[in-house]
């Protein structure tokens, strides 16, 4: 999850920076730490509001579930109500429905997509979509995730496969 909070609106490198600078800080440090190490390791662009995030969603995921987030997400039986509650629980800060999208890929659920701009750009130029503008709101995020469905399908590619395709022929790599 930290990992999703710091490539929001940012590059995966700098998430992935960013969380092997704040990795001994991550169960315990305070906000101020951890603001400190990202300075130190010129990590990332948002050095002040983004461990700030960590801690709140750290805190309320300790005081609310023990750390048992995957629990809670399991109890949801509505994949889009799992990804909701992600993207608008007030004390989980830093996921917007692409972040959700993101984190509830990396831990193992599946038919989630990751609408970044460049997956959203070359579905615009694919034809499959009518803007290469990223999706603002919920309702534009689930129309296009559904545009993106329905060409995986009608291109016989994976889903859950096609975004990462798509991000690698933007940019040229696959991180993992």
């Amino acid at each position: 999850m930290v990992f999703c909070i710091f490539t929001a609106g940012a590059s995966a490198k700098m998430g992935l920076r960013s969380v092997e600078a704040l990795r001994p800080l991550l169960q315990s440090g305070a906000q101020q730490e951890m603001t400190q190490a990202l300075i130190a390791a010129g990590a990332h662009r948002f050095p002040n509001a983004r461990p700030a995030y960590v801690v709140v969603t750290r805190d309320y995921l300790r005081e609310s579930f023990s750390m048992r987030l995957r629990e809670r997400l399991v109890s949801f039986r509505d994949p889009i109500e799992r990804r909701d509650w992600l993207a608008n629980e007030p004390r989980v800060k830093g996921l917007g429905y692409k972040e959700a999208s993101h984190f509830l890929r990396n831990v193992g659920f599946k038919g989630y997509a990751i609408l970044d701009k460049h997956i959203v750009r070359c579905l615009y130029e694919l034809g499959v979509i009518d803007s290469p503008k990223s999706p603002t709101t919920r309702g534009r995020y689930l129309q296009v995730e559904s545009d993106m469905r329905r060409f995986a399908k009608e291109s016989n590619i994976n889903f859950d496969e096609l975004d990462l395709l798509l991000w690698s022929m933007k940019t040229g790599e696959i991180l993992k």
